[in-house]
């Protein structure tokens, strides 16, 4: 068995099919304390990014993200295009005001560097994401079954972007691109 936090830090429990109800409450009770520090370590995140939105963010900030978005993201986005058996071309780190991320019709790949301000499990969302549109160039439900296959919990953590989306783009104070 194995057990996830989600974003909104509600438990995901993966169990065998012939694990009983008994089992599986066995198994989270007995991992109650890893429950409770890993929800208050996503809300202390969370905190500290409401916290963080009364500071906007400076042009050296921006370009910082950008540079780490750079360093950390495509080793990542190249894991999940294997894993997916997708290719892609290009990958860019823009500055956005609405866009987390996007995918060419020649597979391009553009990604915020605001993103970097997000849990690594939404980052993850939004690569899965971009990789899914090299199969399905639409939010068609043959799309979302890509997302799914890859990220069974996507929907918790596209949640994540709703509800604390927009406080991550008011933080922006200019515009930067990085190829």
């Amino acid at each position: 068995m194995a057990m996830e936090i989600c974003p909104d830090g509600s438990l995901l429990v993966r169990a065998p099919l012939r694990a009983s109800v008994k089992e599986i409450r066995q198994f989270v009770c007995s991992h109650e304390g890893w429950v409770i520090k890993q929800r208050n370590r996503m809300k202390k995140e969370t905190d500290k990014l409401r916290e963080a939105e009364k500071h906007p963010l400076s042009p050296e900030d921006i370009r910082h993200l950008a540079d780490q978005a750079l360093r950390e993201l495509p080793p990542r986005i190249a894991a999940y295009a294997g894993q997916m058996g997708v290719t892609y071309g290009r990958v860019t780190i823009r500055n956005q005001k609405t866009l987390w991320g996007s995918c060419s019709s020649k597979g391009n790949l553009n990604f915020n560097c605001l993103l970097m301000l997000a849990p690594r499990e939404v980052q993850d969302y939004v690569i899965v994401h971009e990789l899914s549109h090299r199969k399905e160039m639409n939010h068609s439900p043959k799309f979302w079954e890509e997302v799914e296959k890859v990220l069974p919990d996507y929907k918790r953590r596209r949640n994540w972007l709703r509800e604390n989306g927009s406080a991550v783009i008011r933080r922006m104070t200019a515009g930067c691109a990085v190829s």
